[in-house]
């Protein structure tokens, strides 16, 4: 055993998405830093599929960039197609997804890390958490070093007693071509903490050449592409279209015969698998009335030909695969260059979690990612984000940083985790959240940035961006109410033109545009004055004014929330005391420790009158 020659404040264990943005905060935020990794040339890898954002993962994508992260930057350096989801639909639902280019995605973040003051990088495996009574102390590695922090952010992924199946066989592997993290798996157990198995699968990647496009519809993304991030001017790299294709009858025959060697239906594979994402095998077994299911054929680069299937993830043997895939419409010639696959691993009870993601179990210990039970890229950098934030201040002995359910999507995400617990993947949907009117992704700087800034993660540069663009949107608000408008032929005729009714008397432009007939790019067209001002900030006013009245009842519904978050409940009140409580609610709430009366009432099975009980014992014994 030898002793790491530098102590750090932080360690951050694991290279992947939440790995990559708990290690930049800490070290931006000045805490010397260590991320470790099992292989430098795996940096923040998209070991699944090549894409950034979606249905609520996009919102959680402009929060991590509104508070100081980098992954809306680097999708935005490295992105080959962008489009906005939910175009149609009311704005607290519509969503930015992009196509990455893999291995420019994974180069330039490494790139960032590489040049990050106060950040090491070290190539190793972390075998044991090292822990002094309940404090932590650093971590043992394979080799068997001792590295010593006040910190350590464990971020594995699929690592952690990772095993790969395909078809009947199966093999230890944290993901393909990577050996599991066994040793590490244990030592969690050994501390205490409550474990659990869950599983995750991949698609089968196809070589380009051997796929006929012209057969396939084509999806093109957005002109001009939309960025994700508030800082990002423009998008640099080329753009490329992705195709559409479907299973059909003779794809779901293959299946269904081959069901008896899955690895899902054979007992062979004991983790519970993504309800919102299931594989190609359980999508036909639990649909059988569903004639076709979409398949999306992404590219993975613009200087690569392996091309993803999203949509037919599965662990069924190869010969199977291949019989399935060319069974598909444009496919049938199809080579498939990489085998997909289900890969089980170990989690841990996120309800072992304070809110700001240290364990309860051993303070300066914090998880973040999949390790909490959730699935995607985007869940794990919010958490890793949150984590790394944390883990700084708390060697500045610093308050944590904690997002409630009303400021973003990152609240939602985490206090689910703490507060719900979790038994299958956990995946962001906008439905989870109470408040998603007011948690868009148009108004996640206004909501996030200033957060940014005071806890130091947004620069002079960013937090300039973030003024102009506000102090645009509130002269935009006060252009719109500060014109009037006199019933005129002329202004009744303009209205009748776009299926609005004649005003009667002198109006502001602000209530007219609350009109839902009445689009900004209307009034553009017929207000010049409106045209100086940027797309996203017409787009946000809009927005804004279209939906005030809305808005303005869940503000109201916010201070309700507020009220029972701000009544907090003490690190040691023994819930045995309380007259009214039944045993199995003294056990749920002497287990989570809820922060406040606002938290416990969202534990499951916690009942008002539960909640009433405690409140009237408090005020009794605490005035």
């Amino acid at each position: 055993m030898s002793v790491f020659p530098k102590e750090y404040g932080v360690i951050v264990v694991g290279a992947g998405h939440a790995g990559c943005e708990a290690a930049l905060a800490s070290a931006r935020l000045g805490i010397e830093t260590l991320l470790l990794t099992i292989n430098l040339d795996c940096i923040a890898a998209m070991s699944c599929n090549p894409a950034i954002g979606g249905l609520a993962k996009g919102h959680l994508v402009k929060e991590i960039d509104a508070l100081g992260g980098e992954m809306a930057r680097n999708i935005d350096a490295t992105g080959i197609q962008f489009r906005k989801l939910n175009t149609s639909k009311g704005p607290a639902v519509r969503a930015t997804r992009a196509q990455a280019d893999r291995l420019l995605y994974r180069l330039r973040m490494k790139k960032v890390i590489e040049g990050q003051k106060h950040l090491d990088i070290h190539q190793a495996m972390a075998d044991k958490i090292l822990v002094k009574g309940d404090i932590v102390k650093g971590i043992r590695t394979n080799t068997g070093e001792e590295i010593h922090s006040t910190c350590v952010v464990i971020t594995t992924g699929t690592f952690l007693r990772g095993l790969i199946h395909i078809g009947l066989k199966h093999f230890p592997a944290g993901r393909m071509g990577d050996p599991p993290s066994n040793r590490l798996s244990k030592s969690i157990a050994a501390l205490g903490f409550e474990m659990g198995r869950l599983k995750t699968g991949t698609t089968p990647r196809l070589h380009r050449n051997s796929i006929d496009f012209s057969r396939l519809e084509v999806q093109e993304g957005d002109t001009p592409p939309t960025p994700f991030s508030f800082r990002t001017t423009a998008i640099s790299l080329p753009q490329r279209p992705c195709f559409i294709t479907y299973t059909n009858d003779e794809t779901h025959r293959i299946i269904d015969q081959a069901l008896g060697r899955s690895p899902l239906f054979t007992g062979k594979i004991k983790g519970t698998g993504a309800r919102y994402c299931p594989s190609i095998e359980d999508k036909v077994y639990r649909f059988p009335d569903r004639p076709r299911h979409q398949i999306f054929l992404e590219p993975e680069g613009l200087d690569t030909a392996e091309i993803y299937p999203n949509g037919i993830a599965t662990s069924l043997p190869l010969d199977v695969q291949i019989a399935m895939v060319r069974s598909i419409k444009g496919l049938e010639n199809a080579q498939i260059l990489r085998p997909g696959y289900a890969i089980e691993y170990d989690f841990s009870d996120p309800t072992q979690l304070n809110p700001s993601l240290e364990t309860r179990l051993v303070h300066g210990l914090f998880f973040a990612g999949q390790i909490n039970g959730t699935s995607g890229y985007e869940e794990a950098a919010a958490q890793g984000l949150m984590a790394g934030i944390n883990a700084a201040r708390y060697c500045l002995d610093q308050a944590p940083l904690v997002l409630d359910r009303s400021q973003a999507y990152i609240g939602v995400l985490i206090d689910d985790l703490v507060t719900k617990g979790t038994r299958e993947p956990y995946r962001m949907f906008t439905s989870r959240a109470e408040y998603r009117l007011l948690l868009r992704e148009d108004n996640a700087d206004v909501r996030l940035t200033p957060i940014g800034r005071d806890i130091g993660l947004i620069d002079n540069e960013a937090w300039d961006i973030f003024k102009t663009r506000r102090r645009r949107l509130e002269e935009a608000l006060g252009l719109l109410k500060g014109i009037k408008i006199a019933p005129s032929a002329s202004i009744n005729e303009w209205l009748a033109s776009v299926g609005s009714s004649p005003i009667p008397q002198t109006t502001t432009l602000f209530s007219l545009l609350k009109r839902p007939e009445i689009k900004i790019k209307t009034v553009e067209g017929r207000f010049e004055e409106v045209k100086r001002f940027p797309p996203e900030v017409l787009d946000q006013l809009e927005i804004e004014t279209k939906y005030s009245g809305y808005i303005e009842r869940q503000e109201l519904e916010v201070k309700k929330f507020k009220k029972w978050e701000a009544m907090l409940l003490p690190e040691d009140l023994d819930y045995r005391l309380i007259p009214g409580l039944s045993n199995e609610i003294v056990e749920k709430l002497s287990r989570q420790r809820p922060v406040s009366l606002g938290q416990a009432s969202r534990i499951s099975g916690i009942t008002p009158a539960a909640i009433t009980a405690i409140r009237i014992y408090l005020k009794k014994t605490m005035g």
